[in-house]
């Protein structure tokens, strides 16, 4: 498990001066990301304040030592898989030697900065497999309850990850537009489905986890190592076409009301910086199970949780237009989650499934037991039925055609720099005709 080193220390200042009580960015942070400035190729690089330190360029000036310069050097390509593949002591190398290089104390290299504002980030990495769980266990009791009032949890939930397979070639970065699915529908009291765009658009609020390193095909992930294998996090919105959902889902799980589009925040947040953030797992009531022995760890139930504060914001069209504020829909935190991380991957890994640097992990929608922080529409309008008022005066029960959903998150702990995800977010354009 990371631990809080001279990297995380309050005082810490950069000679980047836009990174000093940056609300995302400061020194503190340093995520990791891709990106491609004006007219040049995609690239390697670290948030900082305002602006984007080029690992590429960095590496070829030789300005780093030891293990920080070798790590650095697996950032020289146009993706951080090599960097995602390395050992967590060599990643944990490159932030230090970054920390002590972007310092206020250290030379000045602002040949190495891009400004942010003028370049496009990208996926951080080549995603191998993309797996979503349905670790938050506020979201699956009211759903449940809207669906199975007598029985909201299936038995299984409470002794294991819950999870399916889900599709890495959709998943996009922050500020692509996502695209109204079609699918198959079919009303309760419908004879026969009907094939169209999507009635019920909806968004999750999610943590994605990036997987490091790598284990062969048949080799488990004991839970006490599992914490080495997560790189880092970002936000990540699970979009879902509920009614297309609510007709193809049984009984093998999600399919098309999932697959069409996932977006991510383009920064990966490493489990380093976050290490002033750790909380203790989610308190079990007395009359729940205790993890199964491959899923408990002392260390990992004290430490393996995650205090961030997660909100989500819509703004509509009209709003924009007249330059309203976005409306909130959610202030949440990551702390919801049954199941931690690193329970996720170990559970993942324990049938000897092979987990590459790169992959990606959905922690499944995170909400709080009350209104205001659900991580859903679903759970917001009671399944359609209560819609929401904005401050233009229109409603929503769903997402339509125009509506932004923005996503953000922020660790925020006493004597410690606050220190952010950036945005996760996106457009909803009209479905294809077909």
């Amino acid at each position: 498990m990371p631990q809080i080193d001279a990297t995380h220390a309050r005082e810490l200042e950069s000679w980047v001066a836009s990174a000093n009580g940056h609300p995302n960015f400061p020194i503190q942070n340093l995520p990791f990301g891709v990106f491609a400035p004006r007219g040049g190729s995609p690239r390697c690089g670290v948030a900082i304040g305002d602006d984007i330190l080029d690992l590429r360029a960095l590496a070829e000036a030789d300005l780093l030592d030891g293990a920080a310069q070798t790590a650095c050097a697996a950032c020289a390509g146009p993706t951080l898989n090599d960097f995602l593949a390395l050992d967590p002591d060599a990643r944990k190398a490159l932030r230090a030697g970054l920390s002590k290089l972007l310092s206020k104390d250290s030379t000045p290299h602002p040949g190495l900065l891009h400004r942010a504002d003028e370049c496009t980030l990208l996926l951080p990495a080549k995603i191998g497999d993309y797996t979503d769980l349905y670790a938050g266990i506020h979201h699956a009791t009211q759903v449940g309850l809207l669906f199975r009032p007598d029985s909201p949890l299936m038995p299984n939930y409470k002794w294991v990850p819950i999870g399916y397979h889900g599709r890495a070639s959709s998943v996009r970065p922050s500020g692509e537009s996502v695209r109204r699915p079609n699918g198959q529908r079919k009303a309760p009291d419908a004879f026969a489905p009907t094939f169209g765009p999507c009635e019920r658009l909806d968004f999750e609020l999610e943590m994605g986890v990036w997987v490091g390193g790598h284990n062969e095909l048949g080799a488990p992930v004991p839970i006490a190592g599992a914490s080495d294998r997560i790189a880092g996090f970002c936000l990540l919105n699970d979009w879902s076409a509920r009614d297309v959902q609510a007709w193809e889902y049984q009984p093998l799980g999600p399919f098309l009301a999932k697959s069409f589009h996932t977006t991510v925040s383009p920064w990966i947040v490493t489990a380093e910086a976050l290490a002033p953030f750790r909380a203790p797992a989610m308190a079990r009531p007395a009359e729940d199970p205790r993890p199964l022995p491959y899923l408990d760890d002392a260390t990992d139930q004290q430490e393996g949780g995650l205090g961030l504060e997660l909100e989500v914001y819509l703004t509509t069209a009209q709003m924009r237009a007249k330059g309203l504020a976005p409306h909130r829909l959610c202030l949440g935190d990551a702390r919801n989650l049954y199941w931690t991380p690193a329970q996720m991957v170990a559970h993942h890994a324990s049938n000897g499934c092979n987990l590459g640097a790169g992959d990606l992990l959905g922690t499944g929608t995170i909400s709080a037991p009350q209104k205001g922080a659900f991580g859903s529409l679903l759970e917001e309008t009671n399944g359609g039925r209560e819609p929401i008022t904005l401050e233009s005066g229109e409603t929503r029960t769903f997402l339509q055609d125009g509506d932004e959903i923005i996503m953000r998150a922020h660790g925020k702990r006493a004597g410690f720099a606050s220190i952010g995800f950036g945005e996760c977010r996106g457009v909803i354009a009209p479905a294809p005709t077909i």
